[in-house]
């Protein structure tokens, strides 16, 4: 047995990694870009020039903007729209990182369109930028979704700054296919784009929602179970009750992504110790393998929880003292 495999850990991850749990939020985000997306096939349908739009979506480090937008993008390519040229329309996505320039953003763009670019290729910012419009053209993309997309903007200056958000502005413009964006990353990103008012115009802003309680009690109870039943596991009476609940939330700093991360982990547990009921103890050895903390410092025992774990803060503990 390879000891860099546990089996328990192995099987749950591959069991929940693409589980999707339906939030409200999701459905504001798939109401917005179908909105967005028809007034695009309908300009489309006109053949005259129009500009595209996009979506900028926000939320707080842990909140599962990634996953939410991964399943949005998923579920466009899975239906299948029809442009008039006859292709169905897609999305692609995208990761950049805080060092990538405008022209390193292209080629990034053009890997994700499955045409990848030579580091030592002798291909200027124009003809790259050139090459992701006609070959999206040529796919039937009609949209990027570029994730994490704060990092390009930290530590640069203003000039460089506006010099991407204006060539992100042109796709949106472009002559020979305009594109939808979707931006997301943390909050400070809407700071950003609203440095250029134009791009901001086009953009259509979404703030995914953070646990609220106890609007959300239901729906925490909901996930808990269901991803315990999927794995196998009945949840204990104990897990059941608005305390349970307002500690996990805490625990979570209310960010739904966190969430799930600490039910998902708690349940590696309860399968590791081969017990087929999920209970606070699984919780308390989630937050305890992931913090280092000894268990005094836990936000499932500690009886004053709410003033030692600060929503601010994720996976800290303020002093006992």
């Amino acid at each position: 047995m390879n000891p860099f495999i546990i089996p328990a850990v192995a099987s749950t991850a591959s069991t929940l990694a693409e589980k999707h749990f339906p939030l409200a939020r999701g459905k504001e985000l798939q109401r917005s870009l179908a909105l967005i997306f028809s007034r695009y096939l309908g300009n489309l349908q006109s053949g005259g020039r129009f500009e595209a739009e996009g979506l900028l979506v926000t939320g707080a480090s842990g909140t599962g903007k990634t996953r939410e937008i991964h399943h949005l993008v998923k579920q466009f390519n899975d239906s299948e729209a029809h442009l008039p040229c006859g292709k169905p329309a897609r999305f692609v996505h995208c990761l950049l990182e805080g060092k990538t320039g405008w022209k390193g953003i292209g080629s990034t763009t053009l890997r994700s369109l499955g045409y990848p670019v030579s580091d030592t290729a002798r291909n200027t910012q124009a003809r790259i930028w050139e090459k992701v419009v006609l070959q999206a053209k040529a796919q039937g993309v009609v949209g990027i979704h570029y994730d994490e997309a704060q990092h390009i903007f930290r530590g640069k200056s203003e000039t460089e700054r506006l010099a991407v958000l204006d060539s992100f502005k042109t796709l949106l413009k472009s002559h020979d296919w305009p594109l939808i964006l979707i931006l997301s990353g943390v909050p400070e990103l809407a700071g950003y784009v609203m440095e250029e008012p134009q791009l901001f115009r086009l953009m259509t802003q979404v703030r995914l929602k953070e646990i609220d309680l106890p609007d959300d009690y239901r729906v925490m109870h909901e996930i808990v179970g269901s991803f315990g039943i999927e794995t196998g596991l009945e949840p204990a009476q104990e897990l059941l009750t608005e305390d349970f609940y307002h500690r996990l939330a805490t625990a979570a700093a209310n960010r739904w992504g966190v969430m799930i991360e600490i039910t998902t982990k708690a349940i590696m547990a309860a399968r590791m110790a081969e017990e087929p009921i999920l209970s606070r103890a699984h919780f308390v050895e989630a937050w305890a393998e992931k913090t280092k903390m000894v268990r005094l410092m836990n936000p499932f025992t500690h009886e004053n929880y709410r003033g030692m774990f600060p929503s601010d803060r994720l996976f800290w503990a303020r002093s006992l003292e």
